[in-house]
């Protein structure tokens, strides 16, 4: 069993760690604000003061936060990872961040003597908590064969992309994916509701046809039960948006589905919304529409 450092005790985050500390593993952390979640210590986590000095005491790290600006000032900010790394220390980042400062952070941590790998997650908070998670890993082989244990304990379906940063490559692609699959779940519950029909019935009878999808049958739920709790947190959602229509700029490629989507997330931020689950997006759609799904 390994002594591991996990930072970013979140919706997803808190499931993932409990799933390693059951499976035997020694947790340390570290909490920016506030004290640990009393479920965390139940189950003998341990924290301490800094993200060094989770360094210090583990022998993997796994990161978990909200963006880029977070993973770069854990592991290299004042007092983060890369003070207290010690030699052989694997850092497994799970974020879903940009692909092109994972590149950066890679080989500054390599170069400190650490071994890195990207390995963003897909399946929200359902797959964090089933330990069911998707999750796409980018770096060396030897070092995605040495994270494959643990991430085995989190995730069903583990797939090396290729070297660093190309599992955040891979994660930007499904966040497009996505996105444009729930809008367009919206957009066909929406009309089949406005013309008439009996939605949870059209719905049933697309989930047996070429439209079937996890998204369909997830996010269609939670429409048209009105159930927009998180789950992924629209605003997350626009982060990864963000990435990829940078990077997309950056290629010189357009990609006017993931624009139009992106608006319509800010349309539900403008409206409150930017905690709403990702399926909220409906509700701008349907403020368009003047219709509610199911009215």
């Amino acid at each position: 069993m390994s002594k591991i450092g996990f930072i970013g005790l979140g919706i997803m985050g808190r499931p993932m760690a409990g799933h390693l500390m059951d499976a035997g593993h020694e947790l340390v952390t570290f909490v920016k604000r506030g004290s640990l979640h009393e479920d965390m210590a139940s189950k003998g986590m341990k924290q301490v003061e800094s993200a060094k000095a989770v360094a210090e005491q583990s022998d993997i790290i796994i990161t978990m936060v909200p963006d880029t600006p977070d993973v770069e000032e854990v592991l290299l900010g004042e007092g983060g990872v890369i003070e207290g790394l010690k030699p052989g220390t694997l850092v497994i980042d799970m974020s879903s961040i940009a692909p092109i400062p994972t590149q950066e952070m890679a080989k500054r941590i390599t170069d400190a003597g650490g071994e890195f790998v990207d390995a963003p997650v897909s399946g929200g908070e359902g797959g964090a908590i089933n330990a069911a998670l998707t999750i796409m890993v980018g770096g060396p082989e030897e070092s995605f064969k040495r994270a494959l244990p643990v991430l085995e304990v989190m995730g069903k379906t583990i797939t090396h992309i290729g070297d660093h940063g190309s599992g955040q490559i891979c994660k930007v692609a499904n966040q497009i994916v996505v996105a444009l699959t729930i809008e367009a779940t919206a957009e066909g519950l929406l009309f089949a509701s406005k013309a008439g029909a009996d939605v949870a019935k059209v719905r049933e009878a697309l989930l047996g046809g070429l439209a079937q999808s996890k998204i369909l049958d997830v996010h269609g739920d939670r429409m048209i039960n009105r159930t927009f709790d998180p789950g992924f947190r629209i605003r997350l959602h626009q982060k990864d948006l963000n990435l990829a229509l940078e990077s997309a700029r950056s290629l010189n490629l357009s990609l006017p589905g993931t624009a139009n989507a992106q608006q319509l997330f800010q349309a539900c931020a403008a409206n409150n919304g930017a905690d709403w689950d990702h399926a909220g997006i409906v509700r701008a759609l349907e403020k368009l529409a003047d219709h509610e799904i199911g009215s």
